[in-house]
């Protein structure tokens, strides 16, 4: 194979630009005859008059806490789905719930992020997303098996019987989120396993931390991330130079238009100034247009010097809302309101997140009601029942949590 997975990857930009705006007129009409909800989202707009950035960015941005709310008004996915859509393929639910469909055959164009860390057909690659409910794992499974790879759908936790599996099946491709494989190889160290087939990860769920990408090298992995959503699959991925180092930024995926706008509306920012990322995709079955992803990042001037020609943006940069991303979960702000909820002894509560070594941590910091008493323990455990993610609770005296309108605070270093 050669430097690119397809010529599209190498047009010259003026060109993709035209091309994908010469479609969407025609996609925006068909997909508001067949998707009922979208057509109601958009109003009366007359698609023949949607051909440039500047036209599209005249659209609303669907919000996810919009989405949400249209597929509980409209169950199970709020017009947004074309009714033949559902023949023969998956249902997802993300959180929130938001319900996804998995319309065809690889529709998160996973393959192109594959080709670019360097995994090429005939690989086997150990998928340890999960596979249960929500899209995770079939988003990598089905990219790598449409390139021509052998997938292990090893899903999460079990890292003993992953361990054991990986050291017997000698995958030479990790993908999961970025902690699990430190997490793979250290327990492998212990039990005298040996992982040293693995020579290239892909992934996604979450930072992939400068010192955690060294850590890997050193141990002989090179560890390349893509940023994924459930409903567009992979954004954008990292390419290599000649000696097969990660490139600065993340290519954006074909067949995508993707837009950096300011947080909380539907403008788009200049390049480089951080904004949220909205993305419109021609996918005929899950027809989203301007959805707002809730997540920052900004556009990178120039052209990558892998020759890949396409938009590149600076990553994940977190969040422009307070959902927040641990361990490859989200946690919303609604998941915090729960918990106060049942605990009617806490008048107030912050969820801060950090990082400790190579791992993510969560501690639930409150202020108790009234001098109540507060059960650490059954607080702590509601956590995890509502979150899926265990944190430690900290008792905060009466009126010291910050009166900023945060729940959630995510206070990682994203630059160490």
């Amino acid at each position: 194979m050669g430097a690119h997975f397809d010529s599209l990857e190498t047009r010259e930009p003026q060109q993709r630009e035209m091309e994908l705006f010469a479609r969407l007129p025609a996609f925006l009409a068909d997909a508001m005859e067949k998707a009922p909800g979208l057509r109601r989202w958009l109003g009366g707009i007359a698609p023949e008059e949607i051909h440039s950035r500047r036209d599209l960015a005249r659209l609303p941005v669907l919000r996810k806490a919009e989405l949400l709310k249209r597929q509980r008004e409209e169950p199970p996915f709020g017009g947004f789905v074309a009714a033949d859509a559902l023949k023969g393929t998956r249902v997802f639910m993300s959180p929130g719930p938001i319900w996804e469909p998995q319309p065809g055959t690889d529709p998160w164009q996973a393959a192109r992020a594959f080709f670019a860390a360097g995994v090429r057909p005939g690989d086997i690659v150990h998928n340890a997303f999960a596979y249960h409910m929500t899209p995770g794992g079939f988003v990598l499974d089905e990219g790598a098996r449409a390139f021509g790879c052998t997938v292990f759908p090893a899903g999460t936790g079990n890292t003993d019987g992953q361990v054991e599996a990986a050291s017997a099946l000698r995958p030479q491709v990790y993908c999961g989120t970025p902690d699990f494989l430190k997490v793979m190889l250290d327990r492998a160290a212990d039990a005298d396993k040996d992982l040293s087939s693995f020579r290239l990860g892909l992934v996604s769920g979450g930072a992939l931390f400068p010192s955690l990408r060294a850590e890997y090298a050193e141990r002989g992995v090179r560890v390349f991330q893509c940023y994924a959503t459930a409903e567009f699959g992979v954004i954008a991925y990292e390419a290599a130079d000649t000696e097969e180092n990660p490139l600065p930024g993340m290519v954006v995926n074909e067949n995508l238009i993707v837009e950096i706008v300011r947080p909380g509306s539907g403008e788009p920012v200049e390049d480089g100034e951080v904004g949220e990322v909205v993305v419109t995709s021609f996918n005929p079955a899950y027809p989203l247009v301007r959805l707002g992803t809730g997540d920052l990042s900004a556009v990178l001037p120039g052209v990558s010097p892998c020759g890949r020609t396409n938009m590149r943006i600076t990553g994940w940069m977190g969040r422009a809302d307070q959902r927040t991303k641990v361990k490859g979960m989200f946690v919303d702000p609604e998941q915090v309101a729960e918990l106060m909820k049942r605990h009617r002894e806490l008048s107030r509560a912050r969820l801060v997140v950090t990082r400790k070594g190579s791992a993510d941590v969560m501690a639930l910091h409150v202020e108790p009601a009234g001098g109540a008493s507060v059960d650490t323990e059954a607080v702590a455990a509601s956590l995890r029942e509502i979150t899926k993610l265990g944190g430690a609770v900290e008792i905060a005296p009466p009126g010291s949590l910050p009166n900023d309108g945060k729940v959630i605070a995510d206070e990682r270093d994203y630059a160490g």
